[in-house]
């Protein structure tokens, strides 16, 4: 009978961006710059919608929800890297991968579910208005976001148990955060049955509820096409024109990262996708909310000037 010999391993190592080893300081400063962006951009957000009364919403509070979310995502995975730039990255423990991978998984699809609901709002606003404010009541608005909190626990708590089940042998991990592909492969054994449950998990938790946001602006565009005004077209659209540019963003990310084969990409080409939406995605979603919404930029503007004044 054939013993396998596997060493135990306690900690890992993230190699981070080993490919531009000569670009580190400048890739620490970039990275640096978009995190502090998108803390405060994400956290300016949050402020604004609970300091302002009209834009107590379900659509600004889902808006606010979200900030929240990709501040704590941003938090989860974004420092270490940067220490991992300037060459303070220290060791991680199994535990430690296991709770950096779980709150990146529940708040990623929070993040998910939280679009669909915003979709949801905006099906309603515009298919359903005479009874928008008895549908989208503060109750229903609570438990979209539990729903959505919920989804993720669970998902998050079945991937970290399937994963660190796993014996593995090697502990340099191949990306710059918990990722669960770059973990699962330092393991000693055939992962087939792994990469199956990631797929279909993946499948579920980003095509069941992008499918439902395009079903949504299905309806909302047949109805907003039946609007007899030029403006009153314009302004619909206008209502749901900063959502579906961030649901194109976010949706089409995660599905390159997580839908495509193991061995499609590079490690340079996965790092680069992960890097959009654990960086660039959370800093365009409060970037495009702002620039694209008249209320939120006028809200911002008072703001600002009750500061100056």
């Amino acid at each position: 009978m054939k013993i396998e010999n596997h060493t135990m391993v306690s900690e890992f190592v993230f190699q981070g961006f080993s490919s531009f080893h000569e670009h580190q300081l400048t890739l620490f400063v970039v990275f640096l710059v978009l995190y502090i962006l998108t803390l405060s951009s994400n956290v300016i957000i949050v402020i604004i919608i609970r300091l302002n009364s009209h834009l107590h919403t379900p659509m600004y509070f889902f808006l606010s929800m979200l900030s929240a979310s990709e501040t704590m995502y941003t938090l989860v995975i974004i420092p270490r890297m940067l220490f991992n730039f300037i060459g303070l990255s220290q060791p991680i423990s199994l535990a430690g991968c296991a709770t950096q991978m779980f709150f990146f998984i529940t708040l990623a699809i929070n993040n998910c579910f939280l679009l669909t609901a915003m979709g949801y709002d905006r099906y309603v606003a515009i298919c359903n208005p005479l009874r928008y404010s008895v549908i989208m009541n503060k109750k229903v608005c609570s438990q979209l976001v539990w729903g959505a909190c919920s989804i993720g626990l669970i998902v998050a708590m079945t991937q970290v148990l399937s994963v660190f089940r796993l014996p593995f042998c090697s502990t340099k991990v191949a990306h710059f955060f918990c990722d669960i592909r770059p973990v699962m492969k330092l393991s000693c054994i055939d992962t087939t049955i792994n990469e199956i449950l990631t797929l279909i998990i993946s499948v579920l938790v980003i095509l069941v509820p992008m499918g439902l946001v395009f079903i949504s602006y299905i309806l909302i565009i047949s109805t907003i096409l039946k609007i007899s005004s030029a403006e009153g077209r314009k302004k619909a659209f206008a209502t749901c024109a900063s959502h579906i540019t961030v649901v194109i963003l976010h949706y089409g990310c995660a599905s390159i990262a997580y839908l495509k084969s193991k061995s499609e990409n590079t490690r340079d080409q996965d790092q680069l996708i992960s890097v959009t939406y654990t960086v660039i995605t959370p800093l365009l979603n409060p970037v495009v909310y702002t620039l694209r919404n008249k209320e939120v930029k006028d809200a911002l503007c008072r703001a600002i000037g009750r500061q100056l004044s």
